[in-house]
């Protein structure tokens, strides 16, 4: 049995980690600090720089904000939040942008008052939002997950600091993060703890995945996986997943349940759930237990690696998400962690080269090998440890695979942005 501080550990990192975010969480990151600014300068900007660390020029360029008619990159999403977004929605700071709002956002994209520099930091996710007006200033920091303001000057002087500019953002103790208490908890948990969670991920995240797969949204993944495959309960798996993302990409105003920072991560660590349990007609409640399953071993996982690498983070949710279908169809805790070492020791290598519409596609082919990793699994087939970067332990690979993300990559990374920036 698992204990009851462990119990309330996990139920305090979902409600820290399951939140709704609108669009792209890197420039839905960028419009929350800058409207904050604003809020903090107290009246519209008269020019804006943005500060981005390497990763957040990565995740930015490439991707539709939503409530912009189809805008891109940093200036749109950090003018946005300036002039028509609203700081006190966090995640969602862009629901509240009007015509107005939009009509004044495009003027000063014009007259080009929002400018762009390279900052130059260790640390992935970080950036620093600069506003003036007249005789008025204000800067906004932040550093390692999306919305944590480590810094606030306002004037020349600091209004607010956190203590030496630490990573302050996570309060749940997730020292008793591992595979073993994650399904115990997932077991064990009463359900009514457990369904303001999983409900709206079912809500929100499906919603998206149905937009996506009746809208016009980058290449059309999601519908052209259906039309090419077999339709199974499987290559529904796939196309929802992927349709969800490229909508996500591609603007939709739709908001998605994140995990671990990601709105790719929340999708792919939950719709494909969602689908298979609905396909095979399995109880509601097994599904929502294998969707916590799913959620903690994502963080989990992602713990190692960290919010922002060239690691691409749809490896680790479609992980869990595979070892969440072994959990759903009876498999043992043996089982379930070979689907772990299984999906690791196939697609490891994935690079993130920023948020875009393809990341779909890394979805669809990361969900493809989770499944072939639990197919594998419930035979009793497994890659023997000691193999490549598989350990004996399979808490010890999800460590060894995170120390690559967040270590072994850096270099990858950065001359990822090397090439992104040129």
């Amino acid at each position: 049995m698992l204990n009851e501080k462990i119990k309330r550990d996990f139920l305090d990192i979902l409600r820290e980690e399951l939140i709704p975010a609108m669009g792209c969480t890197e420039p839905i990151a960028l419009a929350f600090a800058s409207a904050k600014a604003k809020a903090i300068l107290g009246i519209e900007p008269e020019r804006i720089v943005a500060k981005c660390s390497g990763n957040m020029i990565k995740n930015v360029r490439c991707v539709r904000i939503p409530n912009s008619k189809g805008m891109t990159g940093i200036e749109a999403a950090c003018t946005l939040g300036a002039l028509a977004g609203d700081a006190e929605r966090h995640m969602e700071v862009l629901e509240a942008v009007t015509p107005e709002g939009l009509k004044k956002t495009v003027a000063f994209l014009a007259e080009k008052r929002c400018e762009v520099e390279y900052l130059s930091s260790a640390i992935p996710l970080h950036f620093i939002i600069e506003q003036f007006a007249g005789d008025e200033s204000v800067s906004v920091e932040v550093r390692y997950s999306h919305t944590n303001i480590v810094r606030i000057i306002k004037n020349g002087e600091t209004v607010f600091m956190t203590e030496e500019l630490c990573e302050v953002t996570e309060t749940a103790d997730r020292s008793g993060l591992n595979i073993e208490n994650i399904l115990a908890f997932a077991e064990e948990i009463e359900l009514e703890r457990i369904k303001p969670f999983t409900q709206k991920q079912i809500e929100c995240n499906m919603a998206i995945a149905e937009r996506g797969m009746v809208g016009d949204f980058g290449v059309g993944i999601g519908k052209t996986i259906l039309e090419v495959y077999a339709k199974t309960a499987f290559t529904k798996m796939r196309a929802y997943a992927a349709a969800a993302s490229e909508a996500r990409m591609d603007g939709c105003d739709l908001p998605v349940i994140i995990t671990s920072g990601s709105g790719n991560q929340g999708i792919t660590s939950t719709v494909p759930i969602i689908i298979y349990a609905r396909e095979n007609g399995l109880p509601e409640e097994k599904m929502h237990r294998a969707l916590v399953f799913s959620s903690l071993l994502t963080v989990y996982q992602k713990e190692y690696i960290g919010k922002l690498s060239a690691f691409c983070g749809a490896v680790s949710a479609a992980c869990a998400a595979g070892a969440a279908i072994t959990y759903i169809v009876g498999g043992t805790l043996t089982q379930i962690k070979d689907t772990v070492d299984n999906t690791l020791a196939d697609i490891p290598g994935i690079i993130c080269d920023g948020a875009k519409a393809s990341c779909a596609a890394k979805i669809a082919s990361a969900l493809d090998a989770a499944m072939f990793a639990h197919a594998l699994a419930m035979r009793g087939k497994v890659y023997e440890s000691e193999t490549g970067i598989l350990q004996s332990d399979t808490g010890e690979t999800i460590s060894c695979v995170g120390h690559i993300g967040r270590v072994g990559m850096q270099p990858t990374d950065q001359e990822i942005v090397k090439m992104m920036i040129k």
